[in-house]
């Protein structure tokens, strides 16, 4: 009975675990660029009471045995890595990625660096590029106090027509960074990502180039979550954790019985 308890209990764990991921990826459906999260589960390990193929006889063994699972557990939570849609804004300083790739910035204080998807750039008061909380776009350009007509091709050069030139002139070149297992970045918050030892460290390349995705201006990429789907999803995550709950009280109920008869 206390087996079973505790097969029920990490049942409940299990999906109120479920629950929670669900719930942040419906909380940022309209968060930028933001990317959907997926719970990965694993059964626990299994007692073996009669092991399978034990001989039943001088002559015979049986085809099977008495094998009693011990529950289940959450392993991971894998970020799914398909594009947001393209939603249009019509803000020079907004670039949309869509395929491979992420932008890297400085963090503060020598903290290393960052990586987003979330292309809503800035200017500071040096006229660099920066995210919205300020962290420097890496390698930096720096737009000049005084310009118009600015772009930004798809393969990431950035240009602007500049006072006292009726030419436009590249200012620099945006850079995209690449993983080779992106599942493996840390989230931090701000829509940004750290490397990790499971991600690998970071390729450097220019957008369009092999392997990496192309940049878009006047566009942000939207969240990947699909409402409808995540619904559905809690709604099983629901059911699973009230039918896990009912077994746990059949077992309380069985055991308040045995307790009656002995």
């Amino acid at each position: 009975m206390d087996l079973a308890l505790s097969i029920a209990k990490s049942g409940l764990e299990a999906q109120h675990e479920n629950l929670e991921i669900i719930s942040n990826n419906l909380a940022n459906a309209s968060t930028t660029a933001f990317k959907k999260s997926r719970a990965e589960f694993q059964d626990l390990p299994y007692s073996v009471i009669k092991q399978p193929g034990s001989p039943t006889s001088g002559e015979t063994t049986g085809p099977n045995g008495v094998v009693m699972g011990t529950g289940t557990k959450l392993v991971g939570n894998s970020k799914i890595y398909t594009d947001g849609s393209i939603v249009q804004t019509n803000r020079p300083l907004d670039i949309a990625i869509q395929g491979r790739g992420f932008i890297q910035v400085q963090m503060p204080n020598g903290a290393g660096m960052a990586y987003t998807r979330a292309g809503s750039l800035q200017m500071n008061e040096q006229g660099q590029l920066t995210l919205p909380n300020g962290y420097i776009v890496q390698p930096p350009i720096t737009l000049p106090s005084q310009f118009s007509n600015l772009s930004i091709s798809q393969d990431g050069i950035v240009s602007a027509t500049t006072a006292g030139s009726a030419t436009s002139q590249q200012l620099g070149q945006l850079q995209l960074a690449d993983f080779i297992n992106p599942d493996g970045l840390q989230p931090i918050g701000e829509n940004m990502y750290v490397a990790t030892a499971s991600s690998g460290t970071e390729t450097l390349g220019n957008p369009g180039s092999q392997g990496y995705g192309s940049t878009h201006q006047n566009a942000l990429e939207g969240s990947n979550v699909n409402v409808v789907e995540e619904m559905v999803s809690l709604i099983e995550a629901q059911r699973a954790f009230e039918v896990t709950s009912k077994a746990v009280s059949a077992v309380d109920s069985m055991m308040e019985n045995l307790n009656r008869t002995t």
